[in-house]
């Protein structure tokens, strides 16, 4: 069978600082309260998103991976993961912050938990007024000078807090420590891991369990980078009907298109799938003549076999586009 583009079933996370936004803002249509992520776009093992178009349906990643291989992904992307999809593509809705955390790197995520690490970005899609991330450190700090403050209860003294709206970009290496504040929904692209060491979670109890939710300060001791940086967020441009540099790290590349009319996008020299995530708007993407309609708020994967599609917007459309390296 011919590849063709796919969509996927998303899965509904409740957390404990879930909000309503996914429905409301996303038009999710998840049936429970406090749901923090939805994930579009999943190959962590027990959370498989499951394709929901086209004679494909109901296939896993795993599944496509498996028939497909190169095909699907990619040569060079399959010759390194094999029938592991490397990207977890989520949306997040924070009501109450997150906890504070930290994620290992792929060295020591594969030797303590045999699992990929988890480098990260976010693309802010809306925020409340005075809403805010926290990521990385104002302060110069060591192991000893950062544990002082984690034991007086106020780390949050040194962390770098900014404002934020729609369109901030903030990259998140492994060792940084991050939180999504009250009040912010964003597209979230990562590694394939469910791996978080939680820092600090504001002495609060979840309502399913009735307890505190558990702390990992001794796993993240040795995780944690303490370099300040002169800037978090990502600086990028906004060029119409241009594929604008985001986020190009050794785990994704990332893109921001601001479409208006018709796009074409060729991919000959790109050895990957390429997902797009729609962050404002309504596209067409045609493909072989047969056009998949994309809102804000859904993602849709290209396999890597397609190497030319249209990208067609009647009102100005905004999107992330995404491959491997």
């Amino acid at each position: 069978m011919t590849l063709y583009p796919l969509k996927f079933t998303p899965l509904s996370k409740y957390r404990i600082w879930g909000g309503d936004k996914l429905n409301t803002e996303l038009n999710k249509n998840f049936n429970a309260e406090n749901i923090g992520e939805s994930w579009e776009i999943s190959d962590v093992e027990g959370d498989e998103t499951k394709t929901n178009n086209g004679p494909l349906i109901g296939k896993t990643l795993k599944e496509l991976i498996s028939e497909y291989k190169g095909h699907f992904l990619g040569k060079a992307v399959y010759e390194k993961f094999g029938n592991e999809f490397p990207l977890l593509i989520k949306f997040i809705d924070a009501k109450t912050p997150l906890s504070i955390q930290v994620h290992p790197s792929d060295e020591i995520a594969k030797q303590r938990h045999q699992s990929f690490g988890k480098n990260e970005m976010w693309y802010v899609m809306q925020a409340d007024e005075n809403a805010e991330l926290i990521v990385g450190f104002d302060s110069e700090l060591n192991q000893a000078t950062y544990q002082e403050y984690l034991n007086a209860n106020k780390v949050l003294d040194v962390m770098h807090h900014e404002k934020v709206k729609k369109g901030d970009t903030f990259y998140i290496p492994t060792g940084r420590v991050h939180a999504i504040g009250a009040g912010v929904l964003l597209a979230e692209i990562q590694q394939t891991s469910d791996v978080t060491y939680r820092i600090y979670d504001y002495d609060r109890v979840d309502k399913q369990t009735g307890k505190k939710r558990e702390l990992h300060n001794e796993l993240a001791i040795d995780v944690i980078d303490f370099e300040v940086q002169e800037k978090y967020k990502t600086a990028y441009s906004k060029t119409l009907n241009t594929s604008n540099k985001l986020v190009h790290s050794p785990y994704f590349i990332s893109n921001y298109l601001k479409v208006n009319g018709s796009l074409h996008k060729e991919y000959t020299n790109i050895d990957s799938f390429v997902i797009y995530i729609c962050v404002s708007g309504f596209i067409n993407i045609v493909e072989n003549e047969v056009s998949y309609t994309l809102k804000r708020g859904e993602t849709i994967l290209i396999p890597a076999s397609i190497k030319t599609i249209e990208l067609i917007a009647e009102e100005e459309s905004e999107v992330l586009e995404v491959y491997y390296p």
